[in-house]
């Protein structure tokens, strides 16, 4: 077994055909970035019989032919590139960075969220200002500085179809945390941007969610009829990797965009990029500022 921060990691077997590996009970980007990592490797190494890899916040899974490879052979080769990929600061992810246009303390998710005031912490106020208030901030706007002003990095993607969870890329003692909604809502508007526990996301269709909700943005991230541009590959935009960073804009400019999305014009602004934990965790504000500088350069 292959330590992470000193704890082993947990290979099971998922029926006939999946292997399923926690590489740690926490989640955290070291461990995030460690699966992508490993996911990226399996990937790049086309392994015969191995149809599916899917990463996750501190564990992966793989579904693989029986037929055409053996579980323990499989199982031998990840305990292998797991141990070729360590601690995962040596490898340099291959990915993207994206800007995310948001409308912060917007109508349609305040009109939401005042609907369901009786499920929240602070039944008096809006999330955003609970939000604030418990992350030490003296302003909302405070707050969405430190909301909007560093990256985000794509831990997974799932839970429903396109939904990307989000880890800020900080030190973990500036990290921003607000626990979920006491009872889940029954709606939240889609491309909503929510954050519960140390986790933000958007919201890629309309419905139930517990997550504190903080704006919206214009930009479609999931397109089942792949007509808008940034879909013509896949349905789904984000992928595990991508690295976001939030773009606070005014009503006009989310007018604006709206009209460049329903005229099938929006294009994301976004930049290929190569992410190295190493970098990161020796100058998380300069490594943020060099990708921040790739992103205005595209």
């Amino acid at each position: 077994m292959v330590s992470v921060r000193g704890r082993a990691a947990r290979h099971s077997f998922g029926g006939d055909d999946h292997i399923y590996v926690e590489l740690d009970e926490e989640m955290n980007l070291s461990a995030n970035f460690k699966v992508m990592a490993i996911t990226s490797t399996i990937g790049d190494r086309g392994i015969d019989g191995v149809i599916d890899i899917c990463p996750a916040n501190a564990s992966y899974q793989v579904r693989f032919d029986p037929d055409a490879i053996e579980p323990r052979q499989l199982l031998a080769e990840l305990e292998s590139i797991e141990a070729e990929v360590g601690d995962g600061t040596g490898f340099d992810l291959r990915t993207t960075v994206v800007e995310v246009p948001v409308l912060y303390n917007d109508p349609w998710t305040r009109e939401t969220l005042m609907r369901f005031r009786s499920h929240h912490q602070n039944p008096d106020g809006t999330d955003l200002e609970y939000a604030a208030r418990i992350n030490g901030f003296d302003s909302v706007e405070g707050f969405v500085a430190a909301h909007s002003g560093s990256p985000w990095f794509t831990s997974m993607v799932g839970f429903v179809a396109g939904l990307p969870f989000l880890f800020q890329m900080v030190p973990r003692e500036r990290q921003l945390e607000v626990p979920k909604y006491l009872t889940p809502r029954t709606d939240t508007p889609r491309q909503t941007i929510g954050h519960g526990g140390c986790f933000g996301c958007v919201y890629s269709v309309r419905g139930a969610g517990g997550y504190q909700m903080f704006g919206i943005t214009p930009a479609p991230i999931y397109d089942p009829t792949q007509t808008h541009p940034d879909f013509e590959d896949f349905l789904v935009f984000f992928k595990p990797g991508y690295i976001a960073k939030f773009e606070p804009i005014d009503r006009d400019g989310y007018d604006e965009l709206t009209a460049q999305v329903e005229a099938r014009e929006f294009r994301f602004k976004q930049a290929p990029v190569e992410f190295s934990l190493g970098g990161f965790l020796a100058d998380p504000d300069g490594y943020n500022r060099g990708l921040m500088e790739a992103l205005d350069g595209s």
